[in-house]
């Protein structure tokens, strides 16, 4: 984390005020009270919040984030263990460190240009052993797979389609698949 970011200390003679706010929000859920812990707290939020990471639109997501769970967990705040400022600070804190886990995240899993491209390479050679077994098939499971999967028909359709059985057609659609299945893992 940013060294120079240095955590918000309240003036000791507001401490009181604002660990007992935060208990009566527990108990109350006072939107006044809340508006006058959000005004008081979200300015010096943002601000420590801006320090770390440099984005105003990052810092304000962040401080709204951590105003919305001041007033969802209000009730797990103990004055005994924190000052409200501490405890919000730290709720600021982990929601900034969520935020910078995610983004690593997504960093680490941006396909790279070469990726894109190994993907579209192997799809097409999928693509053409794909269309080879198909042409390899038995004429009237090469037509229910094209009938099925590229004309979108139901098995219903395409029974009445061929004038065949239902249950001929769904026995020639899963002796397709199988013989698709074994050309597909022969080819790799």
């Amino acid at each position: 984390m940013n060294s120079k970011a240095t955590m918000y200390t309240e003036p000791k003679e507001s401490l009181e005020r604002w660990n007992n706010c935060l208990e009566q929000l527990a108990k109350s859920h006072d939107k006044q009270l809340f508006m006058q812990f959000y005004d008081h707290f979200s300015p010096r939020l943002n601000s420590w919040l801006l320090g770390l990471t440099k984005d105003s639109n990052v810092a304000e997501d962040l401080v709204q984030e951590a105003m919305l769970t001041v007033w969802r967990k209000a009730g797990q705040y103990d004055k005994s263990k924190a000052a409200a400022s501490t405890w919000l600070f730290r709720i600021a804190r982990n929601l900034y460190i969520d935020q910078l886990r995610r983004q690593q995240v997504r960093e680490r899993n941006k396909p790279t240009e070469s990726d894109g491209e190994a993907v579209d390479h192997q799809l097409n050679l999928d693509g053409s052993r794909i269309r080879e077994a198909i042409k390899a098939l038995p004429v009237q499971q090469a037509q229910v797979i094209y009938k099925s999967y590229f004309e979108g028909k139901s098995h219903g359709e395409i029974a009445a389609d061929m004038d065949l059985p239902l249950g001929t057609v769904k026995s020639n659609l899963r002796l397709a698949f199988q013989k698709l299945c074994k050309a597909m893992r022969q080819a790799t």
